[in-house]
Formats: C-alpha cells, structure tokens, sequence
C-alpha cells in the first residue's frame, strides 16, 4: 500500500506540515509520495529530498525573515501604494528571487540539481496567469496531459513559482509561462498526488479563524483566503482518503513570530489523529 501526502497552502501556518511529518515519523508510517501548494511545496520538496521534519523546521526558523522579506506594516504600505497607482505593473512586494537561492543551495548540498532528480514522487502545482492554467512540476510526469507538466526546472524555482502569492510576491518568470501561487487553482493537490499511485491520500488543510468583533483586517484577509481555499480544493478534499484540518489559531499570513506555535498545532494534530491513521493504512 503506497500512501500519499497532500500538504495545502496556507502562509507561514505551512510549517505545521513539518510537524505533521514528524508525527508520522515517530509513529513509523511511511510516507510514499507527497504532493505541496504554496508554502507546502517548501515543506514537501524538503521533505522529497531527504530532510527530516525537524530539520526541516529549523530551517523555517533560519530562514523565515528573509523569504517572507516584508512585515505587515510593510506589506499594508505597499499595498496601499500599489492600490493608488493606477499604472500597475506585474510586480508584488518581494520578487521571492531569495527563495530561489535558498532552496538551490539546499538541493544542491543533497545533489539535486531539478526536480526530475528527486528520488521521492512529487507534485507540486502553480498557475501560469497568461493562460490562467494549472501546471504541475514533478518528477514522474503521467503518460496522459503530458502538456501540463514540467520537470526541467530546478527545486528553487518550483517552490518559487509555486509560492508566488499574489500582490506579495512578484510572477515567477520560467521559460514563456509567467507562474503564480498554485492555490489560486489548487491547494490542496491531493488529485494529483493520486495521479502518482497513491493508493491513499491523506489531506493537510487549515482551518479559517472565527472573525469577532476583536478581529483586524489581516484576520479577515486569512478568513477569505482560506475560504476561497477551501471552496477551490473541494474536488480535491473529497478525493482524499483522510483529511487533517490543523487549527489556524490567528496566524496571519506572514506572521513569522508563530512558527514555532504553528510546528507545534501541526504535531499535536497529528497525534490526535493517529488512531484514524493507522485505521487508513491497514
């Protein structure tokens, strides 16, 4: 029985996939094949090469100020600025050029130079706005739709193009596609996880906060964009063999200062859902 793991965007909260995968680990349950939108392509690339979900967290801690390269002061700032120049370009806050480069130097030190390399299957998705279509960077491209698959692109560059969340993030440029953020089409890809072999697939999503009268604007931007997650995965949910849905707990988008927090929910999350694990998995 091969099982698969699809891990949902969902800004900084995407260290929780770490945590996710250490429970497995310490329970002894294999992971086969993984699949990650957004900030879960940087947990399941790492992963898919061969870090462990601990080293993997400690690299988030390390490298979390640099990635995200902009606070929310910054970010209300420049959103503003971009809201009143009514001769926009197709630009973001942060060009993500330094996830690249992180994510390079990190493959390379495992020998991994493009994604075809990657021993573990992996998919991870992105969306190309000049043809508003999906398209799945992997190492296992499928005999049928070969149109929309890519594995010629180097690990930095899928998790960049994969990562690149609107107005924050600049459109990663790759040959003639211009990609952004793959939960704009897909974020939880437990399809194409199936589309591995996966004979199950087991779903990390996040859940929306409750918005109350102490709510602030960026609490209401997360409710939306986890509604609008969660209502563009639903395909996708219902195809999947199990669903772990991690408690969001307030964390905002790129709020850094939670990412132990965060690590921690994605672990004890786990844990309470061992039992219907391993029911899965037998």
């Amino acid at each position: 029985m091969k099982l698969g793991l699809a891990l949902s965007g969902g800004g900084i909260r995407g260290i929780a996939h770490a945590g996710v995968l250490r429970a497995l680990e310490e329970n002894n349950i294999k992971v086969d094949m993984i699949g990650g939108t957004s900030c879960g392509s940087l947990v399941a690339s790492l992963y898919a090469m061969g870090y462990s979900p601990y080293y993997i967290y400690i690299l988030f801690k390390k490298y979390a100020k640099e990635i995200t390269g902009i606070n929310m002061v910054t970010f209300a700032t420049g959103l503003n600025s971009i809201l009143l120049n009514k001769k926009l370009k197709i630009s973001g806050l942060n060009t993500g050029e330094i996830i690249e480069k992180i994510y390079d130097e990190l493959a390379n030190k495992k020998g991994i130079k493009k994604i075809a390399d990657i021993k573990m299957p992996i998919v991870i998705p992105t969306v190309d706005i000049s043809e508003s279509n999906e398209y799945i960077f992997t190492n296992k491209i499928p005999k049928k739709n070969k149109r929309f698959y890519i594995d010629n692109i180097s690990i930095g560059k899928a998790v960049r193009a994969s990562s690149s969340f609107p107005v924050v993030f600049s459109p990663c440029d790759f040959e003639n596609h211009k990609f952004l953020d793959g939960g704009t089409l897909d974020n939880v890809p437990t399809i194409p996880v199936k589309q591995l072999g996966a004979d199950k697939v087991i779903s990390i999503n996040f859940d929306a906060d409750v918005i109350d009268e102490q709510s602030n604007i960026m609490d209401i931007v997360m409710k939306t964009l986890d509604i609008m997650g969660n209502k563009i995965s639903e395909k996708g949910l219902q195809d999947s063999d199990l669903i772990i849905t991690i408690p969001s707990d307030k964390t905002g988008l790129l709020d850094i200062e939670k990412i132990d927090q965060c690590y921690k929910l994605g672990y004890e999350t786990a844990i309470k859902n061992m039992e219907k694990i391993s029911e899965l998995i037998k």
